[in-house]
């Protein structure tokens, strides 16, 4: 991964929405937009910014360029603990499929297998933070995890945990027990499902550790093939999907800087705002700043200079 090379490709401009491409879109998201291909999908990472599920009116330039290399970084190494849905050649192929005329699109693009999403986000936390910390104030567990007493905000867990949500289409997504998502999922699937996120989490913390980061806590999406093989999805491991602290500076007992959108939700929390659509302009320093939280994670992960799992 050649950080300068990705820093050229940056945008000066934010592309917020994707058109020009002669597939059929069949999906817009919050940030990413799809394309049908046939027996493969195309997925095309905007520079759209979503804040308490609220679109902003103006992007972060290249933060689609950024989090779709982080993810293709992951996704590399997470190949060792499963199968994942990118496809073989992917580099070569996303080249071919997008043309010479829209080159441009190829770093912020990820070229798909088609599978069946399962309901479910497979959430986990090593750390007590966000949600996990205000839940576990007020009753010392996490979705049904007794937890010692008396642990700090952002205090390392005994173990990681695996806390599951729903998917909402509309709305907020929501917290369940293990249980409940077996009763989702299955027993069997569900078994290799928190398996399997249990395990990219320890191959996440550890390279992230080795790169000078904490992986927090951290959510996976995962599919069904027509064979019923079940594949790591969506994206994995980026700022926009887990919590990085840098190790630095980590101290218990408060909340931590991270790599994430922190920055911009405080900001939106000290604006007159309802958190309801629009959504306030954000001014150039917070989309600097922001567009470079997301660089220096990338930087930190290529300076680890790891080899694929």
């Amino acid at each position: 991964m050649d950080i300068e090379t990705i820093r050229k490709q940056l945008p000066r401009e934010a592309l917020m929405s994707v058109g020009g491409l002669p597939y059929p879109k069949i999906a817009t998201g919050k940030v990413r937009e799809i394309f049908d291909l046939g027996d493969r999908l195309l997925i095309v990472a905007t520079d759209r910014l979503s804040a308490f599920d609220v679109v902003m009116p103006n992007g972060i330039p290249g933060k689609g360029v950024l989090l779709t290399q982080i993810s293709l970084w992951w996704f590399a190494r997470a190949a060792a603990v499963m199968p994942t849905h990118i496809v073989p050649g992917h580099d070569d192929e996303v080249r071919r499929v997008l043309g010479p005329a829209h080159a441009a699109l190829v770093p912020r693009s990820m070229l798909v297998k088609k599978l069946r999403p399962l309901p479910v986000e497979a959430i986990v936390r090593g750390y007590l933070a966000g949600s996990a910390w205000k839940e576990y104030r007020g009753s010392g567990s996490i979705l049904g995890h007794a937890l010692p007493a008396g642990l700090l905000e952002s205090a390392r867990l005994p173990e990681p945990l695996f806390t599951p949500s729903t998917k909402a289409v509309e709305g907020h997504d929501e917290n369940i027990s293990e249980a409940r998502c077996a009763e989702i999922l299955g027993n069997e699937v569900f078994t290799e499902v928190r398996g399997a996120s249990l395990a990219l989490y320890k191959l996440g913390a550890g390279i992230a550790a080795r790169a000078g980061l904490i992986l927090a806590d951290t959510k996976f999406e995962f599919g069904v093939d027509a064979t019923g093989r079940i594949h790591l999805m969506d994206e994995v491991l980026t700022p926009d999907s887990s919590r990085y602290w840098p190790a630095q500076g980590y101290a218990p007992g408060r909340a931590q800087p991270s790599f994430d959108k922190q920055y911009v939700r405080d900001w939106l929390e000290a604006q007159p705002w309802a958190k309801q659509p629009p959504g306030p302009v954000l001014p150039p320093e917070v989309v600097n700043h922001t567009r470079e939280i997301y660089l220096e994670a990338l930087r930190q992960l290529a300076a680890a200079d790891l080899p694929a799992a």
